[in-house]
């Protein structure tokens, strides 16, 4: 188990503290004497006490993952830590002042600050044994939150793939029958895409500069279906290319765009997939010149836009957002916020 330093230069410091607050007690009630003599007993046997314990269970093979040893070595640890810390503590002090607790006094007198050193000190280590404890499960906590947040990520991804393959398989199949060198075209084309899209299964993050030749890829796959009634710009500025995002996320915002903006329009349409930094966010933008969305009933409950809600939620929080709205009668802008990372 790797130490780390300044947890245990924070547990000295407040060690500390927590001996001067019993040295002061201890003088409340005992005030016919110097200060001095409490605080410096209180400070040596706690010191000690801190450094068996909180070093010693480093020892312990079983202490490795959450920091206290398993079984009887985390019973004996403390006990033997206590004891020994109020002899040793006890002699140091006994030197700093030239004198012998034992022999001089009265038995009552060491028994009763040997009770006192053991209900101390084992406050003391019980505290810090709480608080390891709670760092280690909050921890853990947060490491199952990561598994979590990356199965669902997994499993959106999985839901988004096959959704898009089989929207272009059922376009290939189509256009075979009316069109073969077309159909060519646009097969050469979606190899192409699942070529990228392998690569990019790899990783859940991407930089734009792929999302944006994916969806060139598809865009083109789409283009040899439906001819001049598609047309597209992509518009993403040379320092943006190294951004990094989520992968496919502007795939099922383009999909949607064609199939409820511009398919159900005679003359077709523009599809716009620009991007954009505003201080430390990315705006990523897909605006289509369709039917508009007061036709496009469908829109907001789209399986495309509920997944990028989903997948925007789980990666960036509160600080990921989508947008869909018209800008007039017969445009659709949906846009993706999001906080700036290389």
């Amino acid at each position: 188990m790797k130490i780390n330093w300044t947890t245990k230069l924070q547990y000295f410091l407040q060690t500390l503290v927590f001996c001067v607050l019993v040295a002061a007690i201890q003088y409340a009630f005992q005030s016919d004497r110097s200060f001095e003599i409490p605080l410096v007993y209180s400070l040596f046997i706690g010191g000690l006490t801190w450094a068996l314990v909180d070093f010693g269970r480093h020892l312990f093979a079983s202490s490795r993952e959450d920091g206290w040893p398993e079984g009887p070595a985390g019973l004996l640890l403390p006990l033997v830590g206590v004891l020994g810390a109020y002899v040793l503590g006890t002699l140091a002090g006994d030197g700093w002042f030239g004198w012998s607790t034992w022999s001089s006094r009265a038995p009552t007198h060491w028994r009763l600050t040997l009770l006192v050193s053991v209900l101390a000190s084992g406050s003391g280590t019980f505290y810090f044994y709480t608080k390891n404890k709670r760092s280690y499960l909050e921890s853990k906590m947060a490491e199952a939150r990561q598994h979590a947040h990356e199965a669902r990520l997994k499993l959106l991804e999985s839901q988004l793939e096959p959704h898009m393959l089989f929207n272009t398989l059922a376009n290939l199949q189509a256009l075979i029958g009316t069109d073969p060198q077309h159909a060519q075209e646009m097969l050469n084309h979606l190899i192409a895409y699942l070529r990228a899209t392998l690569r990019a299964s790899r990783a859940p993050m991407h930089p734009l500069q792929n999302e944006f030749d994916r969806l060139r890829d598809y865009l083109e796959i789409m283009s040899i279906r439906m001819g001049p009634r598609l047309r597209y710009t992509l518009d993403l500025p040379s320092h943006l290319t190294q951004v990094q995002v989520p992968t496919l996320l502007l795939q099922p915002l383009v999909e949607n765009a064609i199939k409820h903006g511009l398919e159900p329009k005679v003359q077709g349409g523009s599809i716009t997939v620009l991007a954009r930094q505003r201080g430390k966010q990315i705006t990523l933008t897909v605006h289509d010149t369709g039917v508009g969305l007061q036709q496009n009933c469908t829109g907001e409950d789209g399986f495309g836009l509920a997944q990028v809600r989903e997948r925007l939620s789980a990666i960036y929080g509160d600080q990921g957002a989508i947008e869909l709205v018209a800008d007039d009668t017969d445009s659709t802008r949906a846009s993706v916020t999001f906080p700036f990372k290389i």
